[in-house]
């Protein structure tokens, strides 16, 4: 299993398979043809469905444009069959003579591989156990909890790296809840967090408490709609509901940056644990595999962090997937906005509604998180390509698509 760090990747939204990927896949590209005269670019499935919306295109122009003229062509209709967001970038010289072909797929969170591949430039082979139920019998056994064991994995950075992507997700709150107006493209969707976030301090503790972190997702996500600098966690998609839940508990509870920083870790391996064994991709999985993550990640580092058991961590975890088991993704005009927005606040509230139920019991339970990442691969696996960012099906339907 790989390094926690491809969890949580610092860059610009809205989305890490349609945004950062291709960006990524452009500079990629770009340094091995440096010399070209022109670029053709061919986005395919679902990767051409919603990419407009998604400013696919914009970040690979940004890349290759300034070096020499560059031809995109949209394929929304052809799905290549290693993963639904596939692209083929073609270089020319200056007599139209091909000179290079590379094809490559955006497989989640800003991740790159080429068919039947590993993941690119990704820091393989960190942790030698790969599913939380082995996990939780090693904390059991060594009396530790997950975060030790990332700390005996990774390198000696890893507390600078999540360092560095705590501070990341608190400036993008705070940017968002500084931020009014309008958000880009032709819903013209008002952002929401000031004003949630004004409203939640008339309320009692319950609802002011609710409020808030409310205001919180909803203020990353807006951010990342926006095209501004997130961490993905595990995507951009759902950016908003891991730092929406920590910056709440430790302005509430007063838990110290290393407190967080350690239950970032144990967030990022069950994340990890997820993209190994199934997906992170809305492309791949729907849903459930961005924001279902998203809420596993946030309920197992809230019961961390609010003293929970290894085993009522990994039943919190478990309870935050099973409940978004089969949610589709239908992006509305392809953008990053109607659902996504009201799904990262939503599953906050959740993460921390599965912390509570599972500290009421003593973390034993009938079905394993493991259980419901496989659940979770083979429900993605079986829903229609229209449910899967596509653009064409759900909520997504009777809207146009960006042209």
């Amino acid at each position: 299993m790989n390094s926690i760090k491809e969890i949580y990747r610092i860059g610009s939204g809205p989305s890490s398979s349609h945004t950062m990927g291709p960006q990524r896949a452009a500079r990629i590209f770009l340094e091995r043809n440096r010399e070209s005269s022109s670029f053709k670019v061919t986005l395919f499935g679902s990767l051409a469905a919603t990419g407009k919306g998604h400013l696919t295109d914009t970040s690979i122009l940004n890349v290759l444009e300034p070096y020499a003229p560059v031809e995109i062509e949209w394929q929304p209709k052809i799905f290549l069959p290693f993963h639904p967001n596939a692209m083929t970038f073609s270089s020319m010289s200056s007599n139209g003579r091909v000179t290079d072909v590379w094809t490559v797929y955006s497989v989640g969170g800003g991740a790159l591989a080429e068919e039947n591949q590993p993941p690119i430039d990704e820091i393989s082979g960190v942790y030698e156990m790969s599913r939380l139920s082995d996990i939780l019998k090693w904390c059991e056994r060594s009396g530790k909890s997950y975060w030790e064991y990332v700390e005996e994995r990774e390198d000696i950075n890893i507390w600078d790296y999540l360092s560095d992507v705590w501070k990341n997700m608190k400036d993008c709150i705070k940017r968002g809840l500084d931020s009014e107006g309008v958000l880009p493209g032709p819903l013209n969707l008002r952002r929401k967090a000031a004003n949630y976030f004004i409203q939640a301090g008339g309320y009692k503790e319950a609802l002011r408490d609710r409020g808030l972190v409310f205001a919180y997702a909803l203020a990353v996500s807006e951010e990342n709609a926006s095209g501004h600098t997130i961490v993905t966690a595990p995507t951009c998609g759902a950016c908003g509901v891991l730092p929406a839940v920590l910056y709440h508990l430790q302005n509430n509870r007063g838990f110290s940056d290393v407190r967080i920083l350690r239950a970032l870790a144990t967030a990022g391996l069950i994340g990890n644990i997820v993209k190994t064994n199934a997906s992170i991709s809305g492309a791949e999985v729907g849903c459930q595999g961005e924001v279902g993550v998203a809420c596993a990640m946030a309920s197992g580092a809230a019961s961390q962090l609010l003293g929970g058991s290894p085993a009522q961590i990994e039943y919190a975890a478990e309870m935050g997937l099973e409940h978004h088991l089969g949610m589709t993704c239908d992006p509305v005009c392809g953008l990053v906005q109607i659902p996504c927005i009201e799904r990262n606040a939503y599953a906050a509230a959740r993460a921390l509604d599965s912390h509570l139920y599972a500290s009421f019991s003593d973390g034993i339970h009938r079905v394993s998180f493991d259980k419901v990442v496989e659940v979770m691969k083979q429900t993605g696996h079986d829903l229609p390509s229209l449910y899967k960012e596509t653009g064409e099906g759900g909520l997504a339907k009777d809207y146009m698509q960006i042209d």
